[in-house]
Formats: C-alpha cells, structure tokens, sequence
C-alpha cells in the first residue's frame, strides 16, 4: 500500500488561473442541515466534502443534472457524460473500458459515480486529484484518448452551443447570477460537480441492516458480511468503513488525516518483478517511482454488484471471479503479452495472500456484495435524465 503524495497538480488553482470569468466566488451562508436537504443525505452518511469556492446551490445541480445527459457537451454532439456513467448500472456502463466520442478506446474501466464524493482522492489512479472539479477537466477536455472532446480548437464552439440556447442561458444566469460572461468551462465543471454531488448511495438492504432492520439481510449475507470484516478476508482493510474504501473523507475531516492508500493486489506481474502492462500501470504513470507499479485505488463496493466488470482495467467479469482472486492471493496468467504470476508479485500488498475458502464462503461473501445493491439510487427521479431544458 502506498499513502504518500506524490507533487500532483492542484487543478482548482489552475481553474481560477485559466482566465475564465466564474464572478466573484459569493459567500453562501448554508447551514449542514440545509445542505444535508439540498443533497438528499441520508441520516447515517456523513456531510460529503466540497470546496469553499463551489459550494453546492439548487441552481448549479439542476445546470448540472442538464449538462450530465446533454450530448451537444462533447464536440461533435454524439456523448454526453451520462453515455459512460449509466444510471441503471450505478452510473458505470457494463463494458470492460469506454469508447470515447470520437471512437478512440480508453484504457481504464468506467467507475460507478455513487458516493464518488466521498472519495479521498479521484479516478483508478491518481494521487493530485482531491475535488470533483479537480478530475472533471479531464474527461471534458483530454485529447489522448479523447472523451467527450472540448480541445481548445473547438472549445468556444461548443460553449457557444448553449450561449444560444435560450433555455440554458437561463440555466447558467441562474447558477451563475454573480457573472455575466455566458457559458464557460469553469461554469460546467462546477456544475457538473454540484449535480454529482447528489449521487449519494445510502439504502441498500446493508444499510438497513446496519440501522437496525435485521431482516434486511438474508442469514447467508449476515455470514457473508461476517466473513468480510474476518481475519481470514481481510476484505476490511481495503474495503472499511461507511463508503466501503479506506480512501475516504468527509466534509469534516482533518485534512492532517486523509489517507491516501493506493495497493497493488497482484493482479499482474509481467517481467517477474511486479510490472503491470505498460498500457496502464496505475499511480507510476504519473510518479514515475518503479515502486508505484501497480498501485490503484481502493473502489468503494457500494452497489458493486450492478457495475460488472472489474478491475481497472474490466479484466475480471464477475464479482465470484474477484473474490476468488483474492483468495488465490493474486492472478496467474500462463500465456499470452501479460503472462506471469501476480502471486509471486514483490510489489503485492502484503494484505493480499492466498488462504484456502471454501465455496460456501466465497459464496456468502458475495451475496453480501450483492446487499450493497441500493436501489433506490439506481432509479432515483431527482438524478434521471430531465430531458432538454425549456423556458
């Protein structure tokens, strides 16, 4: 496991420092409760992180909701961000990695959004993004792999689209009433993480469970769950707490103490000395430092059993197939350009070691993961597709 930080960049510096005009940065007085309501929080989760210079209004998450589904985002108007992040599916979208809006493959597996906020830091593998608007930028803007495709060469135009717009004009002088400036990418970022903001998961039969309903579980799910937070899993220690993930913060947090974990479970070892694939080698494609090979991200497993497949990069298809993985202490590929032991990786997180599972209990384990299920969230009204806006 790797907790240190390497020097990444601060992306809400570069947002201020971009020369878009956002308006003067208001001082909102908004008590947690109110707040609490506007993001639909449940009692038992905790008020999720935001900046000081977004703070979350009813105005900015309607824009965003809106800007969410709307394909005229990407540059040629064929995606939106909602054509990789699928309600249905806990905003993931079931394929082993995304196609961009210009056909190019991407290399990593689409996460679910559900309580993504509550994240200590964003994405598979990346240790300098803190903020939703810190990793936003990326998919809107990036050009190797392009996403949704808003180049600086067709930036202007694509904004332009709905400067035009009458109905969403009103949309941004709503969410923006401070600034005049029209349609901006720092304007869609904070909106955009307003509105996912409110993607907050917290009534899945496990949370019932933990408040008190002990019929939400099935006795097989309680004996699962038993064995998750056992010795024997170990699933706990990559996996704890109320988002499921050790990289976890909320809006109360000390920042003195968020922990930035990233592990290697020996899910490769190409070269006999721990290297994953050079298309994707997790937090040493930004480092550099041969001992981040392999280091990910610990995903939060809430509603993990409707986001197939797995792994960074989608290469396990079931959610069986993952947790005997964890059992066999790593993956064995015999043949083929990524052949080789991860269970013989030096660079594998010490936490994950084979240990002999029976089928009964590998099978428990995951009917627990499937109690994670909330679905409440993946058919909520407030977070569906609103259709375009009107006046």
């Amino acid at each position: 496991m790797s907790i240190r930080r390497s020097a990444g960049v601060c992306f809400a510096i570069v947002l201020f420092a971009c020369g878009e005009n956002v308006g003067e940065t208001p001082t909102i007085d908004v008590t947690e409760a109110e707040l609490r309501e506007l993001l639909r929080i449940p009692a038992h989760l905790p008020l999720p992180p935001y900046p000081d210079f977004n703070v979350p209004t009813e105005p900015k998450i309607r824009l965003g909701r809106h800007l969410f589904y709307e394909q005229r985002l990407s540059a040629n108007g064929t995606q939106s961000c909602a054509s990789c992040h699928e309600q249905a599916l806990a905003f993931s979208d079931g394929l082993q990695a995304p196609i961009g809006s210009t056909g190019q493959p991407l290399v990593r597996n689409s996460q679910g959004l559900g309580n993504a906020v509550y994240h200590s830091t964003l994405t598979w593998a990346n240790d300098g993004f803190l903020h939703l608007e810190d990793q936003l930028r990326v998919p809107l803007t990036n050009d190797n792999p392009v996403e949704l495709g808003l180049t600086d060469g067709v930036r202007d135009e694509v904004l332009a689209r709905f400067d035009e717009d009458p109905a969403y004009g009103v949309l941004f002088e709503e969410a923006f009433s401070d600034s005049s400036s029209g349609a901006t990418l720092n304007k869609v970022i904070f909106a955009l993480a307003s509105f996912l903001r409110t993607m907050v998961s917290g009534d899945s039969p496990f949370d019932r469970y933990v408040n008190g309903e002990r019929s939400a579980l099935t006795s097989q799910q309680v004996e699962g769950l038993r064995l998750f937070n056992g010795e024997k899993f170990e699933c706990f220690h990559c996996h704890g707490g109320i988002n499921l993930s050790t990289s976890f913060r909320d809006h109360d947090t000390d920042a003195g103490t968020v922990r930035f974990p990233f592990f290697n479970n020996g899910l490769y070892n190409v070269d006999g000395e721990g290297s994953y694939p050079a298309r994707d080698q997790g937090l040493y494609d930004l480092t550099l430092d041969p001992n981040d090979r392999g280091l990910f991200r610990p995903q939060g497993l809430r509603n993990v059993a409707v986001t197939a497949p797995y792994m960074h990069d989608g290469s396990i298809a079931t959610l069986r197939e993952v947790v005997v993985h964890y059992t066999r202490g790593g993956r064995n590929i015999e043949s083929g350009p990524d052949a080789g032991d991860g269970r013989l990786s030096p660079l594998k997180s010490g936490l994950v070691r084979p240990f002999a599972a029976t089928d009964a209990e590998i099978d428990a384990v995951v009917a627990f993961l499937e109690s994670l299920t909330d679905a409440t969230f993946i058919s909520a009204p407030h977070l569906a597709d609103p259709g375009p806006p009107s006046l």
